[in-house]
Order: structure tokens, then sequence, then C-alpha cells
């Protein structure tokens, strides 16, 4: 299965067909994790005539071994830690204190980068979806939902790929989960996109500029007089 989606954006227009199938999505809105899950957001968000916005989680990586998550913290500030390697490298609490409080900074400078002064879209009392490009421990997405329970009405998950396990765990903490593929032996998000580049600060802003527009225009086209 190596290779599945061409790109980011492809994968989003397949991930749209799952989604669309679930429940009727009136008053929903997407929520894309910057910053690849942006491009994929957007074009669920386009398809569904849905307001698209951004959720911002950053990983907390264990120290020397930064790749490896030790928990994540998300906009406004919750922290959720993967227990099992906290303990397994004898993490302190100082420590992982100190890697939110600076991530808790750089979440508020790449909202105001991609926002662009443009307020956040309210999720009170509403719909959510919640769209990376791919879930590996899924403690950026966890993370992300734990975050948003206590404000929306109901919180979905929508990925292209994921680990298995991670499924099954993130599904009992979500109101849905849409994945299109869920392999056994997962290795490595990248390994299911035949192109799979970094995405920019730059498209992430272009994306949800193009996204804003379109809700405006919308909103505009549903004000007309109806003949």
């Amino acid at each position: 299965m190596m290779g599945v989606f061409e790109d980011r954006r492809s994968a989003g227009r397949a991930l749209t067909h799952a989604v669309r199938e679930q429940l009727d999505w009136t008053g929903a809105i997407v929520l894309g994790l910057p910053r690849g899950g942006v491009p994929v957001a957007f074009e669920v968000a386009h398809a569904l005539h849905l307001p698209l916005d951004i959720f911002v989680v950053r990983k907390l990586g264990v120290p020397g071994q930064e790749e490896l998550a030790m928990g994540a913290v998300a906009s406004g500030g919750l922290v959720v830690i993967q227990a099992d390697v906290v303990r397994a490298f004898a993490i302190a609490r100082e420590t992982i204190n100190a890697a939110a409080a600076r991530e808790r900074d750089e979440i508020e400078r790449r909202e105001a980068l991609y926002r662009n002064g443009r307020l956040p879209v309210p999720v009170e009392k509403r719909t959510v979806i919640l769209i990376d490009d791919g879930l590996a421990t899924g403690s950026t997405m966890r993370a992300a939902s734990r975050a948003l329970r206590p404000l929306a009405e109901r919180v979905f998950v929508a990925v292209p790929v994921a680990a298995q396990s991670t499924c099954e765990e993130l599904r009992r903490e979500v109101d849905g989960l849409v994945c299109l593929e869920k392999p056994e032996n997962f290795h490595a998000v990248g390994e299911y996109y035949r192109n799979f580049e970094q995405t920019s600060d730059e498209e992430v802003c272009e994306l949800l500029a193009a996204a804003c527009r379109e809700e405006t225009a919308q909103a505009r086209d549903r004000s007309l007089p109806q003949p």
C-alpha cells in the first residue's frame, strides 16, 4: 500500500467521500492541524461547503530525541502526556512543563501568523471535524480532541492513514473517526504519500485565506433574494 495518495490535496479529496457518508454536516466546521493537515482539511471543507480553520497542536519531544513524542500541547494550553514514553525515559515533570511552556508560545505565534488578523471560527456547541494528514502515535490528535470536547457539541476525527492501534485507542475518545488506511504494519505517515514534501507556512496561509474568501462568497449568495 506504499504511496497510496499522490499528495495531501489528493488525500483530502479521497477522504471527502468517506466523511460525506457519515452524517449531515450542516453547521459543522473543519479544523486542520497545521501544517500538514491543512491541505487535507481544505479539500474536505471545500467539498462539503464548510468553514475551515486551524487548531494548533505542538508535539513535545523527548530531550535529545525530539522526533519521539513524550506528549503534546494544544491551543488553549491543554497538555496530553504519553505516559509510557515518560516512564521509559524517566522524564521529570519539570522537563515536561518547560517544554510545554515553550510550545505554548509557538502556538500563539503560529495562530497569529496563519490567521493574519482573522478571528477564529467559533467552535462552541458545533460539530467539529478534526483533520490531519495521518496519525502515528496519535498524541497530537488526542490533545486536540481533548481540548475541544468541553467546547464542541461533537468531535469527529478524519485522516487518510493511521496506525490501526492508534485508531482503536482514539475512537474511544471521540464521537466518530474516519480513516481510509489502517495498516497493521505501520512505520511512518510519509510512506503512504508519493509526494510528502513539508507543507510551508505560506501554503497554510494561502489555503486559509482562500477558504475565508470562499466562505464569504457563500454567505453573500445565501443572503441574496431567492428567485
